[in-house]
């Protein structure tokens, strides 16, 4: 069963086309990126794979399920995190997770290790009012993996998270992925989009311009020929491989090389030479 498809998507506000023929399908428990700067169409593309907007041409589905009529038992299935909406300002975090562990009927125990794994609990009786952003984000995110979804949309993640935060949200996530548990994240990060997606799409002004492996994409689009290695001496040297070839075997042979490695562009540069535009 195809656990999320989207095919020739396509979305009108007004007389803008916002997504124009989205087409990409996941098979297996991954971490999946939707990369774009803001206002490219991420959050709109999520809103109609979970049934929330209606899309003006081509189909969706969740689990098999066309997202236009999902039931309630796939949406037991499904944890979304769409930035802090949701949560009730002046109710305190473990108030906020009581009420919606009532919604699916779980048991009050899966309240503390929910906020133990996002470093709230210190901060239960807290009310959301007098958190800050990073902290509603990571509150957020507890309660979309509250009820054990199998698929985890999540809306720019980490954003205003502290680096060590960003971190254990990381962690988890693989962690979330070994489990069997497919995860479609927006970001713009790139070096976020680098650590932790198996695949990743760029979406620009409505459409998928290029969908891979971050690997695969880094390579496709290396023009430089350019290899760094650092040497037994533990200097780096950069070379290309068509014009130095005889001083890479050189070096190679003498046993003169510690590393060799080949040098992609970078998530980001291949956006900007594609695009034009920086993720902003």
């Amino acid at each position: 069963m195809t656990i999320l498809e989207a095919d020739h998507i396509q979305k009108r506000f007004a007389e803008k086309m916002v997504l124009m023929d989205i087409s990409f399908s996941i098979e297996k428990p991954e971490i999946f990126g939707l990369l774009g700067p803001s206002g490219s169409g991420k959050t709109t593309l999520i809103r109609i794979l979970l049934g929330l907007l209606k899309k003006d041409g081509g189909s969706s589905y969740v689990l098999g399920n066309d997202s236009g009529q999902l039931s309630d038992d796939t949406y037991a299935q499904i944890g979304i995190m769409l930035d802090e909406a949701g949560l009730y300002d002046r109710l305190s975090c473990i108030d906020n997770l009581d009420i919606y562990r009532r919604l699916y009927q779980l048991p009050y125990n899966v309240i503390e290790p929910a906020l133990r794994r996002v470093s709230l609990y210190d901060s239960r009786q807290k009310a959301v009012i007098k958190l800050s952003k990073g902290m509603k984000q990571r509150l957020s995110f507890a309660r979309a993996l509250l009820h054990e979804p199998r698929v985890l949309f999540l809306d720019e993640p980490t954003s205003g998270l502290d680096p060590a935060t960003t971190s254990n949200i990381h962690e988890l996530l693989f962690e979330l992925k070994e489990k069997g548990v497919t995860i479609f994240l927006t970001t713009h990060d790139m070096e976020e989009a680098t650590r932790l997606c198996d695949r990743v799409a760029f979406l620009n002004e409505g459409s998928i311009i290029e969908c891979d492996t971050p690997e695969a994409i880094c390579y496709k689009y290396n023009t430089t020929n350019q290899v760094n290695i650092t040497t037994a001496q533990g200097e780096s040297i950069v070379l290309d491989i068509k014009r130095d070839a005889e001083k890479i075997m050189h070096l190679m042979e003498a046993g003169h090389v510690k590393t060799i490695h080949s040098m992609e562009p970078t998530l980001e540069t291949v956006f900007i030479s594609l695009t034009g535009k920086e993720l902003v």
